[in-house]
């Protein structure tokens, strides 16, 4: 849309899209620069799937070590400049951070624990995380979401400090579409609510803060290979950003990758439930090894008293590879031409009851009102419902996956000897993980590919500036978060978290600026 055409209805200096991490960080950062800002939200309520995460904000000690790790992370698929801008701000947000936080009536936590992948550099990071918020009920606050907890109190500490700013925002509106000037500039955007379509000036810029697309089923059919691909947490994040992006001339990079794992399917809820104990593990280290304060001191259990297979009842995976929440989905893609199927999809979780009596299996997380479901402590409540499949034999719990009894038993019966000699020779997953399954009764539940977010979208610069195929900038774009993520191939827990508030920062640094010069 030509913004000679556009009658503006209304001018703000900086208009924010999503009300997550990213957009609130983007928001506050612009209001403070002395920016009249308006943040907008598609949602009744905020907090996309930045409410439901674990809260925890990758922070470094070293730009330099941090940066050499994120090269090696992202193997080539984002330029250096712009995962040197991402080392630089975790070497540098805490204060910031801490300010929200002290605004908020909180505190904040560092715990130094090294990254996913025993790259060089990874022994320089950290989590920075908000600790209890006193007099705060997370649930009652915010009743539309259950999440790791860490992620509901960062929130409240974004979302108190966007309110005492008195920064405008407005619910239960969609952005539509960009409004692109003559050449490469993007000056507004449309956006829809119930009183109807507003066509708003944007003096310094658009910031896309929407997410990613793991709430499209076209999107992900699209761009994975894999299908289907459960969504963890949030519905509503359904690509807004990347079309619009798409549709001014923006380039795009990394859609194939998501942040998931593997995750149980419950008839009639929307959402995977991802499992309670999956705990990350750095090669060689051990939870001791960490500098982490009391909050976060607990007995390392590397335990996993689970084995996955598939269809024909056979092992094909290292169900506890280095970060399982990001990779743990990745060996069930594969599609059988020979037989045209998913033979991994659904995949089958099989343990005995001394694992289930290790305790509560599965946690439920979600952004969503119209949606409830609590994992029961003790699983009794799943079986009763029918998740957690029981059997008194091996041979009863083949015939429920629908494999042959030889074959599974022929599985169980290799992994327990894996277990007796503390190596798995097959797929090498870690010694300490290693549980045997010989207690009945036996327990079997479907396993999914899950998402939590999505890294894909818009290509962007060291400033957050969204760029065409030729890598030009689109003047007046910005991306924030998870859309258009740097992380294109392994991903780095709470990397995402931390590209919320740098980038969210950057990019309102940046469009506060243009806005000064506009006026």
């Amino acid at each position: 849309m030509s913004a000679s055409q556009a009658a503006w209805d209304e001018t703000f200096d900086v208009v924010v899209v999503g009300y997550g991490f990213a957009g609130g960080a983007a928001a506050i950062e612009a209001n403070d620069r002395g920016a009249r800002v308006l943040l907008v939200e598609k949602n009744g309520d905020p907090g996309g799937t930045s409410i439901c995460s674990a809260g925890g904000i990758r922070v470094a000690r070293d730009a330099g070590a941090a940066l050499s790790y994120l090269e090696a992370t992202n193997a080539d698929t984002a330029p250096r400049e712009t995962l040197r801008a991402l080392a630089e701000g975790m070497a540098s947000i805490t204060p910031w951070i801490e300010g929200l936080a002290e605004a908020a009536g909180a505190e904040t936590i560092v715990a130094w624990m090294p990254g996913n992948y025993p790259f060089p550099g990874h022994q320089t990071f950290g989590f920075l995380s908000i600790a209890e918020i006193p007099g705060h009920d997370i649930l009652q606050a915010y009743p539309n979401a259950r999440g790791l907890r860490g992620g509901t109190r960062m929130f409240t500490v974004v979302d108190r400090n966007v309110r005492k700013r008195d920064i405008m925002v407005r619910f239960g509106c969609r952005a539509t579409r960009l409004i692109k000037a003559d050449g490469n500039r993007v000056d507004g955007i449309v956006l829809d609510d119930k009183d109807g379509s507003r066509r708003v000036r944007a003096l310094g810029g658009v910031i896309l803060a929407t997410g990613g697309f793991e709430g499209c089923e076209a999107m992900k059919a699209q761009y994975w290979q894999a299908k289907p691909v459960l969504p963890q947490a949030y519905r509503l994040n359904t690509g807004d950003g990347i079309r619009m992006a798409q549709d001014v001339g923006a380039d795009l990079w990394h859609m194939w990758h998501y942040h998931g794992s593997y995750g149980m399917r419950y008839q009639g809820y929307p959402f995977a439930i991802r499992l309670a104990r999956l705990p990350d593990w750095i090669p060689g280290q051990d939870a001791s090894d960490f500098e982490m304060p009391a909050f976060f001191r607990v007995q390392a259990d590397h335990s996993m008293p689970w084995i996955v297979v598939d269809q024909r009842g056979r092992r094909y995976m290292n169900e506890y590879p280095p970060y399982v929440q990001d990779t743990g989905h990745r060996d069930m893609e594969p599609y059988d031409p020979t037989t045209q199927q998913y033979l991994r999809i659904p995949s089958w979780l099989l343990l005995d009851q001394a694992g289930l009596d290790r305790g509560q299996l599965g946690i439920a997380t979600y952004n969503d009102p119209d949606v409830s479901y609590v994992w029961s402590a003790d699983n009794s409540q799943e079986i009763e419902n029918g998740i957690l499949k029981r059997a008194d034999t091996l041979a009863e719990l083949a015939r429920i996956i629908g494999c042959e009894p030889d074959g599974l038993e022929e599985t169980v019966a290799r992994w327990n000897s894996f277990c007796e000699k503390e190596a798995d020779t097959d797929f090498g997953r870690m010694p300490k993980s290693l549980v045997p399954i010989k207690t009945p009764p036996y327990y079997a539940t479907e396993l999914w590919p899950m998402v939590g977010n999505t890294q894909g979208g818009p290509v962007h610069d060291a400033r957050n500036r969204i760029l065409n195929p030729y890598g030009e900038v689109i003047d007046g774009l910005y991306e924030a978060g998870e859309l258009g993520s740097v992380f294109g191939h392994l991903y780095l827990s709470g990397g995402n978290l931390a590209e919320c508030f740098v980038g969210g920062r950057i990019a309102a640094v940046d469009a506060a600026a243009r806005a000064k010069k506009s006026s």
